[in-house]
């Protein structure tokens, strides 16, 4: 897939070891199996992050670091650490008191 230009890339390319492979970054095929939603979003927040040079060439290169630096964020920690979904972000249910005295049966 290496002949597609990036912006063809960006809309044939759908999965986290299609990107990999486009880029020529070397990966362990089961830290991308258990981390590939988690490695593209990042890699997407890396992108909106970013300022992009308009170059093709040094372009290439940006998304090509940030793909890599995404992918790493994965191999030395976990999904649960990295927190890259708004899911992670929520607080765990308060628990709250309700006193006896305040249940009333009936209207």
């Amino acid at each position: 897939m290496s002949e597609l230009t990036l912006d063809e890339a960006f809309e044939e390319l759908v999965s986290a070891e299609d990107f990999l492979e486009y880029f020529a970054i070397d990966y362990d095929r089961s830290i991308v199996q258990v981390n590939r939603l988690h490695i593209l979003q990042r890699f997407n927040t890396y992108l909106e992050q970013s300022i992009l040079p308009e170059v093709y060439t040094a372009r290439r290169l940006v998304y090509a670091t940030l793909l890599q630096q995404a992918y790493q964020d994965f191999v030395h920690s976990d999904a649960l650490t990295e927190k890259v979904f708004k899911v992670f972000h929520m607080h765990e249910p308060k628990e709250q008191f309700v006193p006896l005295s305040a249940i009333k049966v009936g209207s």
